[in-house]
């Protein structure tokens, strides 16, 4: 079994889908099969893309959810329904222990996403950390700290809305 965390943009614009979808494809398609774990947090962006990847090889879900308010405070309405098939489908489903969303919460989602994990896959474009804690940059930082093998994704047309 290979656990293959991901943290990653949340922002991704709509044409970035596409390449980033590719290359997750790309670099987990050794993993194809029920012994690829994907360990996601089920964000919008880069974990859901990560998420419906890993489903498409074979592999199965670990989602990682920051609080228990996470889906009515956070996923954006037209994410819901995305949330909801993709929570259905992990194996394992761990909620942390936070009532509220926030940057408590999303740090230690972080620290538990690759705690245990073979290696992190970061769909990121190499900016700095935002100083809000939890977010792309923070938690590569952390992983390569922790001495886990990261790899940037970033592929030619990937880019963010701003959003």
């Amino acid at each position: 079994m290979v656990t293959v965390a991901v943290t990653g943009h949340m922002d991704l614009a709509a044409e970035a889908a596409e390449p980033v979808r590719t290359a997750l494809r790309e670099l987990l398609a050794d993993l194809r099969d029920d012994s690829l774990v994907g360990r996601t947090c089920l964000a919008r962006g880069a974990d859901t893309l990560f998420a419906e990847v890993v489903l498409s090889l074979g592999g199965r879900l670990s989602a990682i959810i920051p609080s228990a308010d996470y889906r009515e405070a956070v996923v954006r309405p037209e994410d819901l329904i995305r949330f909801d098939t993709l929570r259905e489908a992990a194996d394992e489903v761990v909620v942390m222990p936070y009532e509220h969303a926030g940057r408590e919460a999303y740090e230690e989602a972080n620290l538990r996403l690759i705690e245990g994990a073979d290696r992190l896959l970061a769909v990121w474009d190499g900016s700095a950390p935002t100083g809000r804690g939890g977010g792309t940059a923070d938690t590569v930082a952390t992983a390569r700290t922790a001495g886990l093998t990261v790899d940037v994704v970033w592929p030619p047309g990937a880019s963010r809305s701003g959003a």
